[in-house]
């Protein structure tokens, strides 16, 4: 067994969630960005800039976390995930 089974980064969902939100509320001017290749550059830029948080359970975050703590790292998620959908679009290979 596997400890890698049984553990995750916390911001995973939070990210992936964060970017769907985000690209929906963009125009798409190029076809790549519905592609699950930039999405995936896009989280790991986003998740490289985050603190990691390794949970085994979500429920382990919501139990600790304090209401403004909440608010503060939605608040992170969201300027992250900008910030990583610029740095894609700006580093994307012209091939």
């Amino acid at each position: 067994m596997s400890i890698s089974h049984h553990i995750r980064n916390y911001y995973e969902q939070l990210v992936a969630e964060e970017i769907l939100r985000q690209l929906k509320d963009q125009p798409l001017d190029a076809e790549v960005r519905r592609d699950s290749e930039y999405m995936a550059d896009v989280a790991c830029v986003a998740l490289n800039r985050l603190p990691p948080r390794y949970i085994r359970h979500e429920v382990d975050m919501a139990f600790y976390m304090s209401p403004d703590e909440l608010v503060s790292t939605r608040d992170s998620i969201e300027r992250t995930v900008a910030e990583a959908i610029l740095f894609v679009a700006e580093h994307s290979r012209k091939d």
